[in-house]
């Protein structure tokens, strides 16, 4: 499949569809939930700033090198959070997954492990990526332990890798896995999920 083409991505208990143009209720209904936009370690959409957010999303859809989605619970349709793959490089086959977050209520409730392993399938069995990397504040230590628990290896910290949006001069911790490494990490996943 080619990387621009988004597809949705059907779980057992979440759907990952396609972020649209249209979404910023569904998107600031779900950062409501423990008012996830006052964060300063992630950058979340808030009232001020959901459509910049969209904006940006849907423009890197239209340049090929993002695929933004919506984290959608099956059994009522609500939207629990975002995630995309981004930074799209289909010359060397690899992408990273970023963006994530979930509303407060669902966080460590299995809805990140599973949008992960629906993620890195695709990655790893459709698109054929042959790298997919994560990058998180250095100072976010519950994203750091959550990238090391779905079987991620950590590389290193990118020093100065961005400015956040108070002008803080964030660390970057680099986590990868690769196609060599996705069967395990496959199998770690499923007994995770399978335990939930």
């Amino acid at each position: 499949m080619p990387f621009s083409l988004q597809t949705t991505l059907v779980g057992s208990t979440l759907t990952l569809q396609p972020l649209q143009a249209d979404d910023a209720p569904r998107l600031l209904q779900a950062a409501a939930d423990g008012q996830l936009w006052q964060m300063t370690l992630t950058v979340v959409p808030g009232p001020d700033t959901v459509e910049q957010y969209l904006a940006t999303a849907l423009a890197g859809r239209a340049a090929g090198t993002v695929m933004p989605f919506l984290l959608v619970r099956n059994s009522d349709g609500q939207v629990l959070g975002s995630t995309r793959f981004w930074k799209i490089d289909r010359a060397n086959r690899k992408l990273e997954i970023g963006h994530t977050w979930l509303g407060q209520s669902v966080q460590r409730s299995g809805a990140n492990t599973e949008a992960k392993f629906l993620l890195l399938q695709h990655a790893f069995e459709v698109l054929e990526c042959v790298r997919v990397q994560f990058t998180t504040d250095e100072l976010n230590d519950k994203s750091r332990a959550a990238i090391l628990r779905i079987g991620a290896t950590q590389e290193g910290i990118v020093r100065h890798e961005r400015i956040m949006p108070d002008g803080r001069k964030r660390n970057s911790v680099r986590f990868s896995i690769i196609d060599s490494e996705w069967p395990a990490v496959k199998a770690l996943l499923l007994d995770k999920m399978e335990r939930r």
